[in-house]
């Protein structure tokens, strides 16, 4: 199990990767409370909505002394924000694409952004279904089946969450850093795929020895 070691703290002897991270989803249903619990452990019952995009990182230690470092961009969900999704999720690597339990309304805008997706984000990228809001159960409005199946079918990551309640945030984002591919990873090591916002994992302490510091 990826254990959640405060960022700050030293990274073990192993390598530490770098992936792009996208949040999309309806507004309101909790994307930027999501990003804040898992990357700051905190959660505000009053935020108040993104403008555009917002920025975070955050790392995940794994069993086998890998690092994996999460640039992470949380977008706005109004529609008027829509057409600037394209630049974020653009050579992303993951995608956690959010929905309301509450809403179903909210499961639809998200099979929507899973289809964009698909269709427009690298072939290769990994996205996760999170049903956010679960400790709100006696509001249910989406039944876990239902987004489970339409998840497995689609070849999604699927987990209900809550930002309030911390339930299964942590996993969330432990699992899709296990899903990383490491292929890209041993690429990026022998010097490729060097750069922020790439398809493969950037290989920090390669970047730090070829620059003669750890920047």
């Amino acid at each position: 199990m990826a254990s959640r070691q405060p960022q700050q703290q030293n990274q073990a002897q192993g390598k530490v990767y770098q992936f792009k991270l996208v949040l999309l989803g309806e507004s309101a249903v909790g994307k930027s409370s999501l990003v804040m619990r898992f990357v700051k452990d905190h959660f505000d019952e009053y935020r108040e909505s993104t403008i555009g995009a917002a920025f975070l990182a955050r790392s995940v230690q794994l069993e086998d002394d890998v690092t994996v470092k999460f640039e992470i961009w949380d977008t706005a969900g109004q529609e008027r924000y829509k057409s600037l999704a394209p630049m974020y999720y653009r050579n992303a690597n993951c995608a956690v694409v959010v929905y309301d339990i509450t809403q179903p309304s909210s499961l639809e805008k998200a099979k929507a952004w899973v289809n964009e997706l698909q269709r427009q984000a690298d072939p290769n990228i990994v996205i996760a279904l999170a049903g956010n809001k679960s400790d709100l159960e006696a509001r249910r409005a989406v039944p876990t089946q239902t987004a489970k199946e339409y998840a497995e079918e689609s070849g999604l990551l699927f987990f209900e969450t809550s930002a309030k309640t911390d339930t299964n945030v942590t996993k969330l984002f432990d699992e899709i850093a296990k899903l990383m591919p490491r292929d890209q990873l041993a690429d990026s090591s022998r010097g490729r795929n060097k750069g922020l916002n790439v398809r493969g994992g950037v290989d920090l302490d390669h970047q730090a020895n070829a620059n003669g510091c750890a920047c």
